[in-house]
């Protein structure tokens, strides 16, 4: 009785298998030819040129998306964190690296909780979502709460922010999220 059971089960595995294996063939040759070629992580998709506001800095820059996303705005050393209906959840001020990325749309790609800094300070709450020649670009805070300016001789991609706005940026932007860059 033992061995007629495992050769049903055998034979019911392979026939899942290949029906899934047929399913899956079926869906990629029939898939839209814009979905045949994945999003690269840390590939920029161009976005329109934001227009910020003069009269209200703080203000979200149009053009910059829709949906849930972190807005980052390279001119202003700015970000706001956007819920998926379209409300600021938060902005602040952030000190840049010393090499930015493009301009365009990218998805949080990784996230430490706590390491180093390329400049050899700690740093904690790492939300990675580009890569520029080399250089990895991200959101963090410094334990020691600094904001220092980025020094022109090293090439660092990270992009600090206060404790508390890292707080923030840590729960916001999981794995996946949209961040968009705009100028």
């Amino acid at each position: 009785m033992a061995g007629n059971s495992s050769t049903i089960v055998t034979g019911l595995t392979a026939a899942a298998l290949a029906t899934v294996g047929f399913l899956a063939f079926q869906a990629s040759a029939t898939a839209p030819a814009d979905l045949a070629e994945p999003l690269r992580s840390g590939a920029p998709v161009p976005v329109p040129r934001a227009h910020p506001d003069k009269e209200h800095p703080a203000a979200l820059p149009a053009d910059s998306g829709v949906g849930a996303r972190v807005v980052y705005a390279l001119d202003d050393d700015r970000v706001w964190l956007v819920a998926a209906n379209g409300k600021v959840n938060r902005t602040f001020k952030v000190a840049p690296g010393s090499v930015d990325p493009p301009t365009g749309a990218y998805s949080v790609t990784s996230r430490s909780g706590a390491v180093t800094g390329t400049d050899g300070t700690p740093i904690e709450h790492v939300v990675r979502f580009a890569t520029v020649d080399d250089v990895t670009i991200g959101f963090s805070a410094a334990l020691d709460g600094s904001l220092p300016e980025p020094d022109p001789t090293v090439r660092t991609g990270g992009i600090r922010e206060s404790v508390a706005d890292g707080d923030a940026m840590w729960g916001f932007a999981t794995i996946g999220q949209s961040v968009v860059v705009v100028p």
